[in-house]
């Protein structure tokens, strides 16, 4: 059981981190795919103080060690779900569940961009989760799509238990041997007849399930009843969302999208979360 989770691995998440551990809490940093962000591929920052000319990813390294060095723990993977406990948190990373008191969302500005059908359909044969709902679909077929290396462990899973599964790629990666990949990229899904159809550009087939699989989740799909303002999360000044005990930071807040932004709000983030378990 943790304090604070911080989902993401930007300024805002090692700041939130780093501020929560000074203030006494167990904290985590749920860290996803390295090197994918913006600022890990910007070749030089010269707008933040005290660590000019810098790139982006030696900024970035200088944040994670600051942070660990005082006790933050990291977990990689990716947070697909989040679901209210009693007084706690779980969170769905990867195959595993970790609980926290408290969440705070710094994944950034990104909106994974969902094929048409697919929101519509979540709970109604199509699934984020392997590992949440492939016992539904025991001894039947699905497909797995999947645009990151995170859905060929989620395919070698469900193969133990579905009858057959299909790969589609939504985006380049590694993909082993093993894995039964289809031709043609998806560009639609539907239900008919009771089934999930998948609709590529080589054609259809139909599925009892479908397993989309990204290396980002946006955060209302995340966080049911999360309050948005379009792509991004709605928050009072304490960086405090409509939840309890949820709180966001970094670019995922809104406009400007700025590193120094996201620090200072990071570091309130945790200050709020900080008051707010000493109450409980």
């Amino acid at each position: 059981m943790f304090d604070l989770l911080a989902i993401g691995s930007g300024p805002a998440a090692w700041s939130c981190a780093l501020t929560a551990r000074k203030r006494g809490l167990r904290c985590a940093v749920i860290s996803a795919q390295a090197g994918t962000g913006w600022l890990h591929k910007a070749g030089q920052v010269d707008n933040y103080p005290g660590m000019p000319g810098v790139s982006g990813r030696e900024m970035l390294e200088v944040f994670q060690r600051q942070a660990e060095a005082v006790g933050t723990e990291v977990i990689h993977g990716v947070a697909r779900q989040i679901q209210p406990a009693g007084s706690a948190y779980m969170t769905l990373v990867g195959n595993d569940i970790v609980e926290s008191r408290a969440v705070a969302l710094c994944m950034g500005a990104a909106r994974p961009k969902l094929l048409p059908g697919e929101e519509e359909l979540l709970g109604q044969g199509v699934s984020w989760c392997g590992t949440c709902d492939g016992m539904f679909f025991r001894g039947k077929d699905v497909a797995v799509l999947s645009s990151w290396h995170g859905g060929v462990e989620e395919a070698d899973f469900l193969s133990q238990l579905c009858r057959r599964v299909d790969y589609y790629v939504l985006g380049k990666h590694d993909i082993p041997g093993h894995i039964a990949v289809r031709p043609g990229t998806p560009k639609a899904l539907a239900r008919e007849e009771g089934r999930v159809t998948v609709t590529t550009t080589e054609g259809s087939a139909a599925y009892d399930g479908v397993f989309v699989f990204r290396p980002a989740v946006s955060p209302g799909a995340m966080l049911p009843g999360l309050a948005m303002n379009g792509a991004f999360i709605t928050v009072d000044r304490r960086m405090a969302t409509n939840l309890p005990r949820v709180y966001a930071a970094g670019d995922c807040t809104g406009m400007p999208l700025q590193i120094a932004k996201a620090v200072g709000e990071g570091n309130v983030a945790a200050i709020s979360a900080a008051e707010d378990l000493s109450k409980e």
